[in-house]
């Protein structure tokens, strides 16, 4: 969109405020034409992000707490519940509703079932890709983790489910926990002449050689289009550097415009950007860098409904987020003429699995992948009389869960859980199965770790992290959410200074003392090397003894400067 007049812009300005799905004008989703949309332009794109190896049908709550700090606050991704509702124009009670806010999860997941599951999702790129000759799937990534079947199987399970589901082009970043010569494996084996995997800014970390394709040229309708990577920027920080010792990451951005003068250099009429940057960064990189049409976009799990365009200097860029878990599929369909991008639609839609037959040859697929773990999946662990979820800036009930019985197993004062985003939610009622517990542990480091801890050593760490969170400019936000902390209740202002956030540190009611040592438990540490049992022979256990798990409170700190902010409820 680098050439595009004002009055281009308004127009597309106007198609993207109305680009609400229609699902509740007619009181929800009791008709399959929602998925129906019609063909628009010659260039097509699906987009899929973040799925973190769910091939069942889930449950996921959405966040209360999505804070924008700085120039970000009040602006999408960071606007929540009913806030969010206003802004998109989503009807309060809708199937939009319970898809994009954590609204009345409990109602709408009974009302609504379950989303996802790779046998749905197949379905619907079929129909999409039957009626748009041509449209490319995109997956950005986090792809090949956050299941019990994607950890035993390295990937495996993964590989060949979106091998089965004809994706075209992919990027990443939990993959490369998986090491870098299982990637390399799986790239240079299964996907060769299959799938294109993209990463422009993974370069070996001697000479600076590109370890992947920067990008894929394709032809479409008889346009030229194309896909650009970009993994997770912060690999090495966020996850352990050892997995990938010889490879460096980060966001790269003049290198990322040399590519993309690079394409248009070579004749594409419309450049799409495969990010799993987290959309704060692609905002910010959209403004920055000229030439991009589009930003598809992962990381952050934001499912935002509408495009935001950014300018830049010579032209304006949209930017979007799928959400996770497979629960969206996002369709951008591009009118090129005249060797450039005229016009769009864009629509982010929810994957009821109610509503979406499952593919046969899919469906059968996923029972062959599973059906060698499926006795040791289906172990029922404990009854939970509340709702389990994980998604949030601060916890969840899920995480809290991990944290007490950290605490209790390890006869720790305090407990550390790390603040990932994914992992599915269980309804109260429900037998917490073994699956479950590995949806949210399964991970390549999963060691549980005590350590004897000083009160400044914990203020230090709150602070490090909630630096990563909540630092101003997004090019500095490392990591995922904000810790999950046990036992210890504190206060946290995130629009202060670095250093200075976290405050009022106490545990059982008396002040933390920056020279005492306490015992902190913990798990998935970063370090080489690290001992200890895995999560999940930790909490297994507990949890058949428990047979019962009452409702959890999420253990959350005290927040200054949020007023009003759009993105806590």
């Amino acid at each position: 969109m680098s050439d595009l007049t004002r009055r281009e812009f308004l127009h597309l300005l106007a198609a993207a405020s109305a680009a609400g799905l229609p699902l509740s004008s007619r009181g929800g989703p009791a008709q399959a034409a929602l998925y129906d949309l019609p063909r628009f332009g010659n260039v097509h794109f699906l987009h899929m992000t973040d799925c973190h190896a769910q091939l069942k049908p889930i449950y996921f709550r959405e966040p209360n707490a999505n804070l924008g700090v700085g120039s970000s606050s009040g602006k999408a991704p960071h606007l929540v519940g009913e806030k969010l509702l206003r802004h998109f124009k989503l009807k309060p009670g809708s199937a939009e509703a319970h898809a994009f806010t954590f609204l009345n999860f409990h109602e709408g997941a009974r009302k609504y079932g379950k989303v996802g599951g790779f046998a749905h999702l197949a379905t619907l790129v079929k129909r999409l890709k039957a009626s748009r000759p041509g449209a490319l799937l995109l997956d950005g990534g986090d792809t090949w983790q956050g299941s019990a079947t994607a950890l035993w199987t390295q990937g495996q399970d993964m590989v060949d489910a979106c091998l089965a589901l004809g994706v075209d082009v992919m990027t990443a970043h939990w993959e490369f926990t998986l090491g870098d010569k299982r990637v390399k494996e799986i790239v240079d084996k299964d996907f060769k002449g299959k799938v294109d995997f993209v990463a422009q800014n993974v370069q070996t970390a001697d000479f600076g050689d590109p370890v992947f394709a920067p990008y894929t040229l394709k032809e479409m309708n008889g346009v030229p289009v194309a896909i650009i990577g970009q993994a997770f920027p912060y690999t090495p920080i966020a996850n352990p550097r050892h997995f990938t010792p010889e490879w460096s990451f980060g966001i790269k951005e003049a290198e990322m415009q040399k590519v993309i003068d690079e394409v248009r250099g070579k004749g594409a009429q419309a450049v799409v950007l495969l990010s799993h940057n987290g959309m704060d960064v692609d905002l910010k990189l959209a403004s920055r860098v000229t030439g991009l049409d589009a930003i598809l976009g992962g990381h952050t799990h934001d499912g935002v409904p509408v495009p935001t365009i950014v300018a830049n200097k010579s032209g304006k860029t949209l930017v979007t987020n799928a959400g996770s878990n497979g629960k969206f599929l996002g369709v951008l369909d591009f009118d090129v003429k005249g060797g450039m991008v005229s016009d769009f639609r864009y629509r982010l839609l929810p994957v009821f699995s109610n509503l979406l037959p499952a593919d046969p040859a899919m469906h059968a697929l996923i029972d062959k992948i599973r059906a060698p773990y499926a006795q040791k999946l289906s172990e029922k662990l404990a009854v939970t009389e509340g709702l389990l979820f994980r998604r949030g800036n601060f916890n969840g009930t899920f995480d809290q869960l991990l944290l007490d019985g950290l605490m209790e197993v390890k006869g720790a004062e305090i407990a550390f859980s790390p603040g990932f985003r994914w992992g599915t939610s269980i309804l109260p009622g429900e037998s917490i199965t073994f699956e479950h517990l590995m949806d949210q542990t399964a991970i390549t480091y999963p060691m549980t770790t005590v350590n004897d801890l000083t009160g400044e050593m914990i203020k230090t760490i709150l602070e490090d992290i909630a630096d990563n969170l909540f630092n101003p400019d997004p090019y500095y936000q490392q990591g995922g959410d904000m810790v999950r902390v046990g036992g210890l209740k504190y206060t946290c202002t995130p629009g202060a200074k670095a250093g200075s956030r976290i405050s009022d540190m106490k545990l059982n009611g008396k002040p933390i003392d920056a020279g005492r040592k306490y015992k902190v438990a913990g798990w998935a540490p970063v370090a080489e090397g690290a001992q200890g049992e895995p999560i999940w022979d930790v909490i297994a256990p507990w949890l058949r003894a428990k047979k019962v798990i009452s409702p959890r409170w999420a253990n959350t700190p005290k927040l200054f400067g949020v007023a009003g902010n759009a993105g806590i409820a």
